[in-house]
């Protein structure tokens, strides 16, 4: 199926797919959405500490038959067994109440409630940062290795043209009576197995190709048949990251995330146990309003009466067999769960961030052992050449020199990306790809748990600022930050 131009693939550099994935990916959609889900949570339970308005209206028509009372009927005066007897009663009835009801007292069970769907709220907005941190370095690992898998083709085929040059030097030397028929033999196996490598190159692009498309979001195009998906615009190139691992560690605690996420989480945890507690204290909730009433005798509505409510009622579970002990001590448990997750996270982060500098290391000391490789293949090759042409040398050191090349230039493209991909990933782990611009602070429950606070960033834009927010009013922006490689 040939592609029409209309079909053609899109051309993307680096921050043109980073930008399109934040737009696109469905797990960046998702975790979108739950924070709309979320702060759906904190306004309803939010509203349980504010006055109910509530409007109660009942008509009712009942038939006229249903009025009269018979002889025989059961509710007959008594003594007078002979004589109908009429109930005098309205057919239509009606009312219309309008209250307001409080929670007068709730044992704090509502305030915890508030302050839990809040820091869930926290939690569903830094899981949202989270995945943005990882869908940006998912993007330029695979768009990496892109460059990297084209790269390889360009290797391959070179390869393979200069074998195939060689095979046909060969032929005319065998064809002129100055080589045996061996060096043609050998020429063609090498040419034979070079082949396969490049088939599988170019399936290895096609492969990288449709993984970037699916992280970026896009539809297959059924004009494009089996074209590429995408074009990836650049090379890979090698810029210099210095960070210290101590260095690295602390900002990592600080900016990351995932480590705020699960703060959160402790927070909204120690929240819940407030509110399993207040099943100990009595519920109090208080009514007001007015009532309009129609007669009872008459149908006619300038007989209704109207009237003000008031009330107050109590509920307070005096003996419950341990109900609320067991919730308590289930939210405890809960909560000292979280505690110990928060801790292991922290380890989770340094192990992380101490992986990917050791990669990043690793990729740094590959490139500067290449640097001269490929240089000293490609004389080498050369030399073996001419030492063949000269009659001084042999067809297999001309191989074998091709081969050693090739070698070379392919381990040189790996290093780049190793150190290419070690990069994002360092990013990723110190939280250091995206920034986030802030003025909060997290409350005082947080001095409870064992981490030190550290200063979290609230979601914009949003009618809801975080826990502490020190500029609610103030609209703040989302930046992303280019890092070196994304130049």
């Amino acid at each position: 199926m040939v592609a029409t131009h209309s079909s053609a693939p899109r051309r993307f550099t680096l921050n043109e797919a980073i930008l399109t994935a934040l737009q696109q990916n469905p797990t960046i959609l998702i975790a979108r959405q739950e924070i709309e889900r979320t702060k759906g949570l904190f306004i309803q339970l939010r509203a349980a500490a504010l006055p109910q308005i509530i409007a109660t209206a009942q008509f009712q028509d009942l038939d006229p038959h249903l009025l009269h009372v018979n002889p025989g009927n059961q509710n007959a005066v008594p003594g007078q067994p002979g004589q109908a007897f009429n109930v005098i009663s309205a057919e239509r009835t009606y009312s219309l109440e309008i209250a307001a009801n409080q929670v007068i007292f709730s044992g704090g069970r509502v305030p915890g409630q508030i302050s839990s769907a809040s820091f869930q709220r926290d939690s569903s907005y830094y899981s949202f940062r989270n995945t943005i941190d990882l869908i940006v370095a998912t993007v330029r690992q695979q768009f990496y290795l892109v460059l990297l898998d084209r790269a390889l083709i360009g290797v391959q085929e070179e390869s393979v043209r200069l074998l195939q040059s060689q095979l046909q030097d060969q032929q005319n030397r065998f064809e002129a009576g100055t080589v045996p028929r061996f060096n043609v033999l050998q020429a063609q196996v090498a040419l034979s197995n070079q082949i396969p490598q490049l088939i599988t190159a170019q399936n290895n692009y096609r492969i990288s190709q449709l993984q970037l498309a699916k992280t970026l979001g896009l539809d297959f195009d059924p004009r494009r048949g089996d074209q590429a998906p995408l074009e990836a615009v650049g090379e890979l190139v090698y810029v210099p990251r210095e960070m210290p691992i101590t260095k690295a560690i602390a900002v990592a605690k600080e900016n990351r995330p995932f480590l705020k996420q699960q703060k959160a989480t402790v927070l909204s945890n120690n929240s819940q146990v407030g509110v399993a507690r207040s099943g100990y204290f009595p519920q109090i909730n208080a009514t007001a309003g007015t009532d309009f009433r129609s007669s009872p005798l008459t149908d006619n509505i300038r007989a209704a009466r109207s009237g003000y409510i008031f009330g107050a009622m109590g509920t307070w579970a005096i003996w419950d067999w341990g109900a609320t002990y067991g919730q308590v001590k289930q939210a405890r448990a809960i909560l000292e769960e979280s505690k110990a997750t928060l801790d292991d996270d922290v380890r989770q982060v340094e192990l992380e961030v101490q992986q990917a500098f050791s990669n990043l290391l690793q990729g740094k000391q590959l490139i500067q052992s290449q640097e001269k490789n490929v240089e000293q293949a490609t004389e080498a090759l050369r030399l073996a050449t001419a030492r063949l042409d000269a009659g001084a040398g042999t067809q297999l050191e001309v191989l074998d020199a091709r081969v050693q090349l090739t070698t070379a230039q392919s381990t040189r493209l790996q290093a780049l990306y190793t150190y290419n991909a070690a990069v994002a990933e360092f990013d990723r782990a110190t939280a250091t790809e995206v920034k986030y611009s802030a003025c909060v602070d997290e409350p005082g429950t947080r001095s409870k748990l064992r981490s030190d606070p550290k200063p979290t960033p609230a979601p914009k834009p949003t009618p809801l600022p975080l826990n502490g927010d020190c500029e609610a009013t103030t609209s703040t922006r989302t930046k992303t930050v280019k890092s070196s490689l994304a130049k």
